[in-house]
């Protein structure tokens, strides 16, 4: 359970570290962007709760897709392909960058542990 929750803040200090990149930062507004205007699709078109909306759009762009809620109407389901087409790729560069970032943390983390160890090991042996 420990090693969950220091992955997850890794995850969470790589997430925040990649977000001081301008493009990075304009790849994430992308994908807000994409998030809110499927949530306000789902909203006003199919009629969804907000919570239900922000879920499926979410869903979809993750490929997720439970199945549990899912668009009724012929337009939900067109805007549905089509926003599934466009955000899969902007979701899947912002998940990429983000996994890039953290197994750069770690990678770095575990390099900068192995070196501490060999000056400590040099240290010893001076003695």
């Amino acid at each position: 359970m420990l090693s969950l929750l220091i992955s997850v803040k890794k995850l969470f200090s790589s997430f925040l570290g990649i977000l001081k990149k301008e493009d990075t930062r304009a790849l994430f507004f992308l994908l807000a962007t994409t998030l809110l205007s499927g949530t306000i699709f789902y909203l006003t078109v199919e009629k969804l709760s907000p919570l239900d909306s922000l879920y499926l759009s979410f869903m979809t762009l993750t490929t997720i897709g439970y199945g549990d809620v899912h668009p009724v109407t012929d337009l939900g389901k067109i805007f549905t392909m089509v926003y599934a087409t466009v955000g899969l790729g902007i979701m899947a560069m912002f998940i990429s960058v983000v996994a890039k970032s953290y197994l750069y943390s770690k990678q770095s983390h575990h390099h900068h542990h192995h070196k501490n160890k060999e000056h400590s090991a040099e240290k010893s042996s001076e003695k």
